[in-house]
């Protein structure tokens, strides 16, 4: 079988100015692209030889395929002082190597992504091949310059701050928009983009793109693989449209992520916010078809995903597992003996909300002194992941508030709060979760969070670590949650207590109520969280993603497909195989060709543009329809929804030209000519009913407007907020076909428009 490559429009692409978009001569491929997928291969004649020529050796079909790109791979890196050479090892705790246990067992991931280690460039080359050959890596080595600019400056500055709410409302609250972040960032997803350019197969592989860090990369692959197989999934919050419209770069962001098929969010409210920011800056609109949520973008449908990721129930069971948690286990249950425990454990960073859990602790030995001695909170502050002014002064004011809660209600041998504020080893950490009765997770915003997941697991135990510890089998298990109602794993959890951590009172009555519950009702809040958590794990959550990607681009090659647009706003077109690109010289020569021609021209949209105030045809448009007309050998038609009058006075200079009104209800073929209508008489007694209805919604949706015309009454709600505009217009269109049931009407909803008419016209 042969097989070709679509060049789809590279040649135009290269026309764009500065070096954003501008890619070098692809580099040697390791591996052959092979076309297994029968169906339409090419839409162009003019194919890149280059590319053929590195596609004639084929070979049987490969493997099925897995690119993983992240801004980090998932290894550990150490520098060994004695040899001088790299040593390197999985990072199990790593969600991007967890992923692949959803994946079929026969299939082959790659993974592309940094290096959390500053690698000498004379090493690059050989760490790089090591990497592929032993760990199936391709790391992306950027320059020390453009990943401070791309990671600590546009990232941790910018999308960071703005997806979790913090605007930069002053110099003392977040940076300010800086361009040449906005470059860095741009200059590193296209360094991501060569690695898997190098690496792909494109007819095969499919692509998996994580997180806030590359979310421009889907253009660049696109752009160089029309057809490319690709996924994107957000581990953050994405922020409603009010929010998120304050980025100067929102559009280039939102059209680059729709270069994707399918696109994942944690929650509903993620995905809601997305599609709200697509129709309002985009216009675009979303539907449901059979429980699929899709985004049709020039042809190409976008799908949604919403499924919130899961934990590594094999890692924590072994983790359990290890005699070194059990003998903690043992150790903190002797330390905190005759007390009751309460658990937090996070990232030390101003999200996450340690201070205001610790309020709350504080509020809550305030209001139930019987508590004092009997309750004690162990906070454990992970090491920050990023540094700055904001994390420094989280950091004091946690340990301020500990030491003042512990001053207040502490004792000799008691603290209420302790706080350990260290990196300490995974198995201790499971060994605080396993003891602890309710575990608090109160982020004042937050992607996901697995700590909730985590203990949970933690709290049901093995079988093993229940023989360690002495528990009889068959024994049930029981935990409480507090968490957040603003992380993104509050949804699954319908057995937590959900708290707003702003309100200090309740989250102290919700640790309260959560300590001082019946055995019985904690046993089924467990059971009920932990049913839900073990059967949607890391692999449940990776083979749903890998399945409906899988789906999205079923239709990848029953398309002809065009590339179109300069820079960051580049896009493809999508269309039906019978579509063929319309020849100016082939339409030139059928024109020269024929004695008879019949011209119809639309007039919004073609001959003015939507946008603009003024409808009045210009002096050039006019001389060119005159043009037309004075060949004998031609009939002109202006076709319009507009009114005969309207349109009578624009073309008036225009002696020969036809006009189709109001959609072909009045024709007139010269303008010396009267107007024809429909021979059957229309009764438009039904305007009296309508009419009325449409002003009150009119009245009652701002920007809205109504056109009557002789045959029709017409709803228009394009300058209405778009979402309000909507909802209106559904609501407009029950109501009318309610009242006008039993009248010889239609109503229909089109493009920001509802329209009544009567059922003897059938419009142009």
């Amino acid at each position: 079988m042969s097989a070709m490559v679509s060049q789809s429009c590279t040649n135009l692409l290269g026309l764009v100015t500065g070096d954003l978009l501008n890619y070098p001569q692809p580099v040697p491929r390791p591996l052959p692209r092979v076309m297994t997928v029968p169906g339409i291969i090419s839409d162009f004649d003019d194919v890149d030889d280059r590319n053929n020529g590195a596609l004639e050796a084929l070979s049987s079909p490969c493997p099925e395929r897995k690119i993983i790109v992240a801004n980090q791979l998932p290894l550990h890196a150490q520098f060994d002082e004695s040899s001088r050479t790299w040593n390197f090892s999985w990072d199990e705790d790593s969600i991007l190597l967890q992923l692949k246990d959803g994946f079929p067992s026969d299939a082959e991931v790659i993974y592309i992504g940094c290096l959390k280690a500053d690698i000498d460039p004379s090493e690059q080359d050989e760490i790089g091949q090591r990497l592929l050959d032993n760990f199936k890596c391709v790391p992306t080595f950027l320059p020390s310059d453009l990943e401070t600019k791309f990671y600590h400056g546009f990232c941790k500055q910018q999308l960071w701050p703005l997806f979790h709410y913090m605007l930069p409302l002053c110099p003392d609250h977040g940076e300010r928009f800086d361009r040449s972040h906005w470059q860095a960032y741009v200059s590193a997803n296209k360094k991501f983009a060569d690695k898997v350019v190098e690496v792909i197969n494109p007819d095969e592989d499919y692509v998996w793109v994580h997180d806030y860090h590359l979310m421009i990369l889907p253009t660049f692959l696109r752009k160089r693989f029309h057809r490319v197989k690709l996924g994107f999934f957000l581990h953050s919050p994405f922020p409603s449209s009010e929010i998120y419209r304050t980025l100067p770069v929102r559009d280039e962001i939102l059209r680059s992520l729709l270069n994707s098929d399918l696109i994942g969010f944690h929650t509903f409210d993620y995905a809601r916010h997305f599609l709200s920011c697509c129709s309002r800056m985009l216009g675009l609109d979303y539907e449901s078809k059979r429980g699929y949520i899709g985004l049709e973008y020039y042809g190409r449908t976008v799908s949604i995903k919403i499924l919130p990721v899961g934990v590594h129930m094999g890692q924590l069971e072994s983790l359990l597992n290890l005699p070194e948690t059990s003998s903690k286990i043992k150790e903190i249950q002797e330390q905190f003996k005759g007390k009751t425990l309460i658990l937090g454990v996070d990232d030390m960073d101003i999200f996450k909300g340690i201070s205001l859990k610790l309020l709350a602790m504080e509020q809550l030995l305030e209001q139930h002194s019987d508590l004092r001695g009997k309750l004690v909170l162990v906070q454990i502050a992970n090491p920050a992941r990023s540094s700055g002014k904001d994390v420094y002064e989280a950091k004091n004011e946690t340990s301020l508030i500990a030491e003042r809660v512990n001053e207040k209600y502490g004792y000799p041998g008691y603290e209420p709060v302790v706080l350990i504020d260290k990196s300490i080893p995974l198995y201790e950490k499971i060994a605080f979760f396993v003891v602890a009765e309710c575990c608090v997770v109160n982020a004042v915003r937050d992607g996901m969070n697995l700590v909730p997941y985590t203990y949970v697991v933690c709290r049901q135990g093995t079988a093993e670590l229940d023989r360690a510890m002495g528990i009889p089998p068959g024994t049930r298990k029981e935990s409480m949650l507090v968490v957040s109602e603003f992380i993104g794993c509050s949804p699954s959890l319908s057995g937590a207590i959900r708290v707003n951590p702003w309100n200090i009172d309740a989250v102290a009555d919700a640790m309260k109520t959560a300590i001082s519950m019946g055995d019985t009702e904690k046993h089924l809040r467990h059971d009920k969280h932990y049913r839900y958590v073990s059967s949607h794990d890391v692999a449940y959550w990776a083979r749903s993603f890998d399945q409906d990607l899988e789906r999205a681009c079923r239709d990848h090659f029953t398309k002809r497909c065009w590339g179109i647009g300069f820079g960051l706003g580049f896009r493809i077109v999508a269309l039906s195989p019978n579509f063929r690109k319309l020849s100016v010289d082939h339409i030139v020569s059928a024109y020269r060709r024929t004695s008879r021609r019949a011209i119809f021209l639309d007039y919004d949209g073609t001959m003015m543009p939507h946008a603009s105030i003024n409808k009045t045809p210009s002096a050039e448009v006019i001389s060119l329809l005159n043009s037309l007309c004075n060949d004998p050998s031609n009939t002109v038609f202006i076709v319009s929804g507009r009114g005969r009058d309207s349109l009578g006075d624009w073309f008036s200079p225009c002696a020969s030209l036809g006009i189709a009104a109001e959609h072909g209800y009045f024709v007139r073929w010269h303008k010396d000519w009267e107007w024809e209508s429909p021979s059957i008489a229309a009764d438009f007694d039904w305007k009296q009913i309508a009419e009325p209805v449409m002003r009150v919604y009119t009245e009652a949706t701002d920007g809205s407007s109504m056109e009557i015309k002789e045959s029709a009454l017409v709803w228009h709600h394009q300058d209405a907020d778009p979402d309000f505009g909507s909802c209106q217009a559904k609501e407009l269109l029950d109501h009318l076909e309610s009242v006008l049931a039993n009248e010889p009407v239609m109503v229909k909803r089109g493009q920001f428009i509802v329209e009544v008419k009567p059922q003897v016209i059938t419009t142009l």
